[in-house]
């Protein structure tokens, strides 16, 4: 029997044909399965249904809109500066600058301030930032606002002597060292316009709440609502 080499060479064209469409349709359904399985993760994890393995917690405070608004009580006559490891800051990123709260974190922990944690502001502002306190913590705000030109103090009903510095987009850098306005054996100077701490009205203490974010620095998107460089009372 004789073969026709015409249509044996046809045949296996045709064969071949059909393995490459087999191996095309194996491939497709994989990265089709692979695309399906990622899809449906990415929407377990932001339904809820599943906790993304990047999660770490951070902090998000919320911010009073009226903050800048509230006077700020004087520091007590003879009140000296506070040792700065004894004071406990809480640094806030009020800008879409992602790091910004952690750089000056470092900058403040180097300086020997207690630095308790970093994350994210409620408000992006667009002055210096503010240092939020409450009745407990009058002098260690005043002895860290001495270390930031131009920030704001923001008095709250905290019931603790810790405070939070919030840095907003007009920060470039901290005071120089050696120009800091403090001596450890000199009362601290009460800013302008400041009242009597029984006239003080605080503003709402700050709420805190975990929230999950890769770079705990980075704020969230948000218009700002306030110029601290205008509204508040600047150390």
């Amino acid at each position: 029997m004789t073969t026709d080499p015409a249509a044996t060479a046809a045949r296996k064209r045709k064969l071949r044909r059909r393995h490459k469409r087999e191996r095309q349709a194996v491939i497709f359904g994989g990265v089709l399965a692979g695309l399906a399985a990622i899809g449906l993760g990415a929407a377990a994890i932001w339904t809820g249904g599943m906790e993304s393995p990047f999660d770490r917690q951070w902090t998000t405070i919320s911010a009073s809109p009226t903050a800048t608004e509230a006077a700020v009580p004087c520091v007590p006559a003879d009140t000296l500066p506070v040792a700065y490891g004894d004071i406990s800051v809480l640094v806030l990123n009020a800008t879409s600058k992602p790091g910004l709260a952690g750089s000056v974190a470092d900058l403040l922990g180097q300086r020997g301030f207690e630095i308790s944690s970093t994350g994210n502001y409620e408000l992006k502002l667009r002055g210096v930032g503010r240092i939020s306190f409450g009745a407990q913590g009058i002098a260690q705000a005043h002895t860290l606002a001495a270390h930031i030109a131009g920030v704001t103090l923001v008095y709250d009903a905290r019931t603790d002597a810790s405070v939070d510095l919030a840095v907003g987009s007009g920060y470039s850098k901290l005071v120089e060292l050696d120009l800091v306005p403090l001596a450890a054996d000199e009362p601290l100077q009460p800013v302008a316009g400041c009242v009597p701490l029984a006239d003080a009205e605080p503003v709402p203490a700050p709420t805190r709440t975990a929230a999950a974010e890769e770079d705990g620095d980075e704020a969230e998107d948000g218009e700002a609502t306030e110029d601290d460089a205008e509204d508040g009372d600047e150390g």
